[in-house]
Parts: C-alpha cells; structure tokens; sequence
C-alpha cells in the first residue's frame, strides 16, 4: 500500500469518525430532549384533567416523532436521500391506512371521545345501541355494563357516529308519572289531592318544585301527570314510590283510578229469533 493510499484511507477513516460522532451526540441529544418533552407534555395535560389514555399517547406521539425526525436528519448526514425515504413511508403508510381502514376509524373515534369527552366511566349511557354503565374508554373501543350484568365491548366509531344519550350527565332528574281518574271526580278535588302526593315520598327536592298537570280527557279517564325532581342517583327509588304514594293517596281520598271496560248492548227482538231458531 503506497503513501497515498494511506494518506486517504486515514482522511476517510477521519471524516467518517466524525459524522459518526456526531451522528451519536446529536442522537443522544435528541433523546434527551424527547424524554424531556414528552414528560413536560404529560405533566401539563395531567395538570388540565385530561384523559390519562390520550395523555399516555400525546406523550408517547411527542416522543416519537422527535426520534424520527432526528433519525431522518442523520440519514442525511451519510449522504442518504431522505425525500425518496420519506416518499416510501408515506405510500407504506397510505397502504397500512387502507388496510386498516376500520381500525383507524375506531381509533380516530377514540381519540374524538377523550377529547370531547360526551360521557366518562361510570356514567349510565345509550350509546351505539348499547344501554349500561360505562366500564372503560380504550383508544379502539368502549366497555359497557348492562343492567342485567353483560359486558359489551363498542367499537368507537360506532360510538361517536351515533346519538349518545348520558343518562347520568346532570346531577338531578324529573320523575313523571302518568295516572287516570274517574270522570266523575271533581278536578279540583283531584289536583288539590294530587298536590300532596309530592310532600309523601322521600327523596323528592323542592327546587324545581312538583308539578301537577291536567294532561288530557282519555276515553275512560281523565289523565293526570305528577311530575317531581330527584338526585340522579334516586331515580329509580323515586319512581317506584311516586307510584307507590299516588296510588295509596287516591285510595284515600276514595278517587277510583278506572280501567277501559266496553258496554255491549244486545237488541232483544235480535236475541229472540237467534234463540227461536237455535
């Protein structure tokens, strides 16, 4: 090997140290630096009250992408052509998206219900034709209790394309309940007895105040409507005894509650030849 030969293999060895040791430092620096943004990242959406599934991934998306990004830039350091790379992510990525279209569609419907968040866990929910108790929000799918104890697994996107009714939202509700009375009672009477009926059940709250109204004039009733206010959490309790104590009240004041009944009348002349000829 002549001394020219040495003289360029020393320079390549050189220069080639250097970019690599630069390459190093500034990957070193760029993983400092995502550690440090993507805690910062982390610690401020804990600080707002976010979601901690989209403060995880926020976190995490912050960090990735600054490797990336620096792991591009040293590409080019070695005279890699980073466009053509990048070109070829995009179309691996345009052909993972069509793939996965469904997928990434829960997944974009996850990330829609963490921000906007229209219900959380433990709020009672009809949502994606599913009624029950929210379980937990993942970023793919939401896990729904129902009443009679079945554990339903939604697709987000299901979720968030479709009405959602939180049941559990307010921290009160109304109880409405529908009763007929004889046509033959008096309205007053019936409203100042129906007017006592809120004052009997236990849990009912005075603002808003009860409300009782003549609602219509039914074939064999005249139909009333007690209305009362109640905690979220007693509705149910509340409804049974609003029944309870409306039907205990109007047996008390002798008001009967009538039931459809159907008067049949029979022609006598007709009920004769039908007998003459049996």
């Amino acid at each position: 090997m002549d001394e020219q030969t040495l003289i360029f293999l020393l320079d390549q060895a050189r220069e080639w140290g250097i970019k690599i040791g630069g390459v190093l430092i500034a990957l070193f620096v760029a993983w400092v630096i995502a550690g440090w943004l993507s805690s910062r990242v982390r610690k401020t959406l804990e600080g707002r009250k976010f979601d901690a599934t989209l403060t995880r991934f926020f976190s995490k998306i912050v960090r990735y992408a600054i490797l990336i990004f620096a792991g591009l830039g040293c590409l080019g350091v070695f005279g890699i052509e980073t466009t053509s790379f990048a070109a070829v992510l995009a179309a691996a990525g345009l052909a993972v998206g069509l793939a996965f279209q469904g997928t990434l569609s829960n997944f974009a419907s996850g990330i829609m219900l963490l921000v906007f968040r229209p219900f959380k866990v433990d709020d009672f929910v009809d949502a994606g034709g599913v009624t029950g108790t929210v379980e937990e929000i993942e970023l793919f799918t939401t896990e729904i209790k129902t009443p009679d104890n079945k554990r339903v697994i939604v697709p987000n996107s299901a979720i968030f394309g479709s009405t959602i009714t939180n049941v559990t939202h307010y921290p009160t509700r109304r109880v409405g309940i529908d009763v007929g009375v004889d046509y033959g009672a008096s309205t007053e009477e019936t409203r100042k007895v129906l007017e006592t009926v809120p004052g009997k059940i236990e849990g009912v709250l005075s603002d808003p105040a009860p409300q009782i109204f003549l609602k219509s004039l039914g074939a064999s009733s005249v139909d009333w409507v007690v209305r009362v206010w109640c905690k979220t959490e007693d509705y149910w309790d509340v409804h049974q005894r609003t029944i309870s104590a409306t039907k205990l009240t109007l047996d008390e004041a002798k008001l009967g509650i009538p039931y459809p009944q159907m008067d049949v009348h029979l022609d006598a002349e007709a009920v004769d030849a039908l007998r003459h000829k049996g």
